[in-house]
């Protein structure tokens, strides 16, 4: 009996451990809508360029390209996810190409030490050029939408790193480029312990690709339409 008991109780604190993934049961309508301005309109990083406080998004199909260059090949579970997003966001059409001159969003998977020198010759094309974060990713946007995005993702440093700077990464290079920390839900919190896709954030894809949404919104022309596009996005997620 105590031997059950301890196996028990074990359990309990593996899954305690666990990062939690919550249903569209767990947050309102406000939250959601609440953390689409917070990820859309704004950039973690500021250097990233093109008017930091307006909707950034693709409106042609993503062409993926995967660069692996860490000892571990990590194509099969980029490929994965890829899918996954072409599966849950409407609007959006994710494919992968064979070859880097059909992409518009290139992913680099790397192990540590590349890093610094992938950034430098295959994002910014500048040797001196300054290398924030863990991961990273750069995307090119204007008037008409996003251009092109390059992510560069960690392969050697823990499953958990890969796996979050994968998610975050990607996604952010599809438009939502902000952090915040009150985002409990979300992989777009540094703080948080989301290495997945959660419903949270899929609420925010489908929202951000409904096509009311249009590049180069402000918030103020959001408005009136945003409390509708939450709704719809919800119900599609379920």
């Amino acid at each position: 009996m105590m031997r059950k008991i301890l196996i028990f109780m074990v359990m309990l604190g593996w899954l305690a451990t666990m990062p939690a993934r919550a249903s569209s049961e767990a947050f309102t309508t406000e939250d959601i809508m609440f953390g689409f301005e917070q990820t859309v309109f704004g950039l973690e990083h500021r250097s990233w360029g093109w008017r930091p406080y307006l909707v950034k998004k693709f409106t042609t199909p993503v062409r993926f390209y995967i660069h692996n260059l860490a000892r571990r090949d990590r194509t099969a579970t980029v490929r994965r996810f890829v899918k996954e997003i072409d599966r849950r966001v409407s609007g959006l059409s994710a494919s992968i190409v064979r070859r880097p001159a059909d992409a518009n969003f290139e992913i680099f998977v790397v192990d540590r030490k590349q890093y610094k020198p992938v950034v430098r010759t295959d994002i910014y094309k500048n040797p001196k050029a300054k290398v924030p974060g863990r991961c990273l990713v750069r995307v090119i946007s204007g008037r008409n939408g996003i251009k092109r995005s390059a992510a560069v993702i960690v392969s050697d440093e823990g499953e958990f790193l890969f796996q979050r700077c994968l998610v975050e990464e990607v996604l952010q290079g599809l438009g939502p480029m902000n952090d915040n920390h009150k985002l409990v839900h979300s992989v777009f919190n540094d703080s948080s312990r989301h290495n997945r896709f959660t419903v949270f954030d899929q609420i925010i894809l489908n929202m951000l690709y409904d096509p009311r949404i249009k590049p180069g919104m402000s918030v103020k022309q959001t408005q009136d339409i945003l409390l509708q596009i939450a709704r719809d996005a919800r119900r599609r997620v379920r």
